[in-house]
C-alpha cells in the first residue's frame, strides 16, 4: 500500500489527485488501482477534470443540497462534511493497462475535502493482475 499525504487550503474543495494514482502505478502494466480515503468528512471521486468549474458546481450542489446550517444534531459543527462526504465515497477503482491509468478523455481523479483545512492522506493499493494459465 502506498500513502500520499496532501494539505487542503480551504474547507470545501477538489484537489485532482489523477498524477499522485498514476505515479503509483509506474511499472505496473496491468491490474487495478484502489484508491481510498480514511477521513469521515473527505471523499474520492473520479470526474471531469479539463474544466475546473465542473469541481466547482459539485461542492456548490453538495453545499446547496446539505448546507452547513442544517439544524443537524452532531454538536462538532461538520455534520454537514459527514453527509457530503458518504454522498461521494470513501474510494474509487481504476484499471490499469499498458502501464497507465484507464481514464475517459476528460476524467480525472478528485480528493474531495469537505471539513478543511486539514492535512490528509489517501491510500492507494495496486493490485497487479494475474498472469493468464
Amino acid at each position: 500500500m502506498i500513502t500520499k499525504r496532501l494539505k487542503s487550503s480551504r474547507r470545501r474543495e477538489a484537489i485532482d489527485i489523477t498524477s499522485l494514482v498514476a505515479d503509483a502505478v509506474v511499472g505496473v502494466k496491468e491490474g487495478i488501482a484502489v484508491v481510498y480515503v480514511p477521513h469521515t468528512t473527505a471523499g474520492v471521486t473520479i470526474n471531469e477534470s479539463y474544466d475546473p468549474d465542473v469541481a466547482a458546481d459539485i461542492l456548490d450542489k453538495l453545499e446547496e443540497l446539505v448546507p452547513f446550517a442544517g439544524g443537524y444534531r452532531h454538536l462538532e459543527g461538520n455534520a454537514d462534511a459527514h453527509i457530503q462526504a458518504t454522498i461521494v465515497g470513501s474510494s474509487v477503482t481504476v484499471i490499469v493497462k499498458d502501464g497507465k491509468l484507464v481514464l475517459g478523455r476528460w476524467q480525472g481523479i478528485f480528493f474531495m475535502e469537505f471539513d478543511g483545512p486539514r492535512n490528509r492522506e489517501i491510500y492507494i493499493e495496486v493490485v497487479p493482475a494475474k498472469e493468464s494459465l
